[in-house]
């Protein structure tokens, strides 16, 4: 048998991040398609009603769940989701560093590897305090506003990035940033938000609502990110209509506007 333990290291990345992303992206999807139903009922003449709920079948299970519309606290366990995001982004970022960082593929032969290594790092780390600041801004309180200039940022960044590196890297490089939002998303604003209402809940006080729009919202970019990730992760298959193309960095960020389309219509299906 031929042991190379790079091919293992990096098939592995690959499919502990391919599952761990399906786990994630799953359930994002499936509690916004749950929020949507409710939403339905809340909003229709008279409101929800006391007997309002979800009912659904699957694997041979029925099931029925409802949405409390104050929050209190319940007997039994509660469910918390945030492993799913971790594992992904801990994978994909391991598959980053085999692939590109340590596998030599972030350029072609006539580029140095210094300066894209840098751009893709600095990409990665300082794309949060950027997105959190603008998210938390005054700017963004008009959502439309905030999604117009996230996207002309975006694009900006996926413009550098396709000049200082191999076409393929900076796709990948692109995804992994998105990425890095979505997890920081999950463990930076969505828990620490859903953990304080919780225990505001567990010391007698209200919750402050507040905190679960903002999360709401958070939630709610990630499925818009989501997509075009994926896309990002599969184009790698397909170079010569997307990343290895000359007008690459124009593709990417026709697919990201694709992605969003895609998503938005997802959201309410």
């Amino acid at each position: 048998m031929n042991f190379d333990i790079y091919e293992w290291l990096n098939i592995a990345a690959r499919w502990i991040h391919v599952f761990a992303g399906i786990m994630w992206v799953g359930q994002t999807y499936f509690f916004t398609w749950l929020d949507g139903r409710f939403t339905e009922m809340f909003q229709k003449p008279g409101g929800a009603g006391a007997d309002d709920h979800v009912w659904m079948v699957h694997s041979g299970g029925f099931y029925t769940v409802g949405k409390q519309k104050k929050p209190q606290i319940m007997p039994g366990t509660l469910h918390w989701f945030k492993w799913e995001a971790a594992i992904t982004w801990l994978s994909g970022i391991a598959l980053l560093i085999i692939v590109y960082y340590a596998g030599g593929l972030m350029v072609d032969d006539n580029m140095e590897e210094t300066v894209p290594m840098i751009a893709g790092i600095s990409a990665i780390l300082l794309a949060w305090p950027v997105y959190d600041l603008l998210w938390k801004s005054k700017l963004a309180k008009n959502e439309t506003v905030g999604v117009v200039v996230s996207y002309v940022l975006l694009v900006g960044v996926i413009y550098g990035l396709t000049h200082l590196m191999d076409g393929r890297a900076a796709y990948l490089h692109t995804g992994a940033m998105l990425g890095t939002l979505m997890t920081l998303n999950v463990w930076m604003r969505i828990l620490p938000a859903q953990r304080k209402m919780v225990a505001a809940l567990h010391e007698g006080k209200e919750p402050d609502l507040t905190l679960g729009e903002m999360a709401r919202r958070r939630s709610k970019q990630n499925t818009y990110m989501a997509v075009p990730v994926v896309f990002i992760m599969i184009s790698n298959h397909y170079p010569v209509t997307s990343y290895g193309d000359e007008w690459n960095w124009v593709i990417l960020a026709l697919m990201i506007l694709v992605g969003w389309g895609a998503a938005k219509i997802i959201r309410k299906a």
